[in-house]
């Protein structure tokens, strides 16, 4: 089907039923490939699919008659002379010529190459007859071909050596049989098909049977060298890439224990610590490039949504717009496998809660076609993701009526902020939707989104805009292995902060602390308040440093929002390798803020805290 409308150029094709047809069979053989995988059997039937796509052929056979068939003389019983080929002008030519091509076996579909054969002709021949002549529309003339050849006797002006080079580059050509025919007659000698015997002294022949396996054979050294210095790409598994990574952490965590290893404390060691630095600074280098190789483009996820965005706008009948800005950002591969189906969700409600349909858009005086972008960026050490619509926006009162009538309020909708309101979306078992349709109304998607996201230490929030459009925006870490923290001590425990987080630290003074009635402590810096937290008291550490001119704050920012942090001390900046939290610390939901944990050089652990669970507190 394909051949044909590229070589046809049918005026009348439906792209759009093209499309559907392409993507069915896409979708068919993705399915079968996976029961493969799984070890099922392969049980789909295709015969409808291609029962389709021969019937969308036939159709455009009708609307447009093949060029062949306008010039396709009666038959003749003589074979090779079965069909004339008119090019050009009938100007007399230097030049007949005769050619047999034989192709490679098992290269299938011989009838649509030697139809490409004749195709690539047409510029250079002015007269061209072939056996078999149906070779389009006939799959039986592939048998034939295989058995017998591929004839050509062609009229032209160009040079034996050049027509027989251009029949040389035939993909899959097993031998080429070609000869240049002797006397003015001797093309119409075929044409008329009245001689029987095609080896008569008028035109003796100076046959040249060329084996192009023998010129790839002489060529061989030189081709290997190209190939070789072109491959620049090697394919590696993605647990070995895991693995490495595991091992580079290992070395990282090794690195700080001889470094900082306690019997080492007080002793004047020059040239210990001059090696320490160069085992640092490699150490670094190593981890750096191993997290390149890790680093995997968006832009593979981003345009998976192109199918998502046009099957929803067939179905709901909107026409729908998707941009992509910044698909060359890279994130770890672990990452781009948690977020495709959250990014799914986002462009799924965009289009079917924001986009209005195009005669609401009318009303509104907007566009009828509406605008989905997709937004890739790097902000420190993290990647912001943004799903933006420019449709309705989200209603307030709407959601907060559905919150209401299930029990979602944790406190009066008056004292609540509008991000405060449209973050209750996110919440399991919400949804707007009246009536439960293929694409929302369970109320489920959102609360998939959150969990996801959360998953890999990112964060989800939403702004909106009534009439003009929403954007939810996607805050996830760069990569979950490896990163910068600075270790703080509470008593005996350890804690880090992610070193991208923190704002400052400072010694405050106790006349700089202000109580509010509620009795939340707050300091003032630089005539602004921010709230303190005691983290002795929020992880119920004995033996910390209460008062607040002997301990130390760290200020800390997450999503605009600053919060201080009281402990004892700073230990240091390091390079921590991030480790799972068990998941019987993980599901017990009081143990909040906390991201995972990693080995110190003494060997004690610390705990890895997360901002965003931090500020809920």
């Amino acid at each position: 089907m394909f051949f044909f409308i590229r070589e046809e150029h049918p005026l009348q094709t439906d792209c759009s039923a093209l499309s559907d047809m392409v993507l069915e069979v896409v979708d068919f053989i993705k399915e079968e490939i996976e029961k493969i995988k799984n070890g099922d059997q392969a049980y789909g039937d295709a015969s409808p699919l291609i029962a389709r796509i021969h019937d969308h052929l036939s159709q455009l056979r009708q609307g447009k008659e093949s060029t062949l068939e306008q010039h396709t003389p009666a038959k003749s019983e003589k074979p090779v002379s079965s069909m004339s080929h008119e090019l050009g002008t009938s100007s007399p030519c230097a030049h007949t010529y005769k050619a047999v091509i034989r192709f490679e076996e098992g290269c299938e579909m011989e009838n649509i190459r030697a139809y490409s054969v004749i195709h690539n002709l047409k510029e250079k021949a002015q007269e061209i007859l072939f056996y078999p002549e149906d070779i389009l529309d006939n799959d039986q003339c592939a048998e034939v071909i295989r058995r017998d050849g591929f004839t050509i006797i062609l009229r032209s002006n160009e040079s034996f050596e050049d027509m027989h080079q251009l029949l040389l580059d035939t993909l899959f050509l097993k031998s080429l049989d070609f000869e240049e025919l002797k006397g003015d007659d001797a093309f119409s000698f075929y044409a008329s098909a009245n001689e029987e015997d095609q080896n008569d002294d008028t035109h003796g022949p100076a046959v040249i049977s060329s084996e192009p396996e023998r010129r790839e054979l002489s060529d061989k050294g030189e081709t290997h060298l190209q190939s070789s210095s072109q491959q620049s790409i090697v394919s590696v598994n993605v647990s070995k890439l895991d693995k490495l990574m595991d091992l580079v952490g290992e070395m990282v965590i090794a690195e700080a224990m001889v470094i900082q290893n306690p019997d080492l404390k007080g002793l004047m060691l020059d040239n210990f610590q001059k090696a320490a630095q160069r085992l640092s600074k490699i150490t670094n280098e190593i981890q750096d490039m191993v997290m390149s190789v890790r680093m995997v483009s968006l832009s593979t996820t981003f345009h998976k949504m192109h199918r998502v965005v046009r099957d929803m706008c067939k179905k709901l009948n909107k026409d729908v717009e998707l941009r992509i800005i910044g698909e060359e950002t890279e994130v770890d591969k672990n990452i781009i496998e948690h977020i495709s189906d959250p990014l799914m969700h986002l462009v799924r409600n965009a289009i079917d809660h924001g986009i209005e349909s195009p005669e609401e858009r009318k009303l509104a005086g907007k566009p009828d076609s509406g605008t989905v972008t997709l937004e890739a960026r790097n902000s420190g050490g993290d990647v912001l993701v943004m799903v933006r619509d420019d449709g309705k926006g989200l209603n307030r009162d709407k959601i907060l009526q559905k919150a209401m009538e299930n029990n979602l309020l944790v406190k009066q909708p008056s004292e609540m902020t509008d991000k405060e309101v449209f973050n209750l979306i996110f919440l399991p078992g919400f949804s707007t939707n009246e009536k439960v349709t293929e694409f929302s109304g369970r109320g489920v998607g959102m609360d998939v989104v959150t969990k996801n996201i959360e998953a890999i230490g990112g964060s989800v929030s939403v702004d909106s805009t009534p009439g003009k459009g929403s954007m939810f925006i996607l805050k996830i870490p760069l990569t979950l292995a490896i990163i910068d923290g600075m270790t703080i001590r509470v008593g005996k425990a350890s804690y880090t902060l992610p070193t991208i987080a923190i704002k400052e630290s400072f010694r405050p003074r106790e006349e700089d602390i202000i109580t509010d009635p509620d009795g939340n402590e707050m300091i003032m810096v630089r005539g602004q308040c921010y709230p303190i937290l005691r983290l002795h008291r929020h992880f119920k550490v004995r033996d910390a440093v209460t008062r607040f001119s002997e301990g130390i704050i760290i200020m800390v920012e997450q999503d605009g929002f600053t919060l201080c942090c009281f402990a004892d001390e700073l230990v240091g900046q390091q390079q921590v390798v991030v480790k799972a939290l068990p998941n019987y610390i993980r599901n017990f939901k009081k143990a909040k803020g906390l991201a995972g944990c990693t080995l110190l050089g003494d060997g004690s652990i610390s705990l890895i805290l997360n901002i965003a669970g931090l500020l809920e507190v």
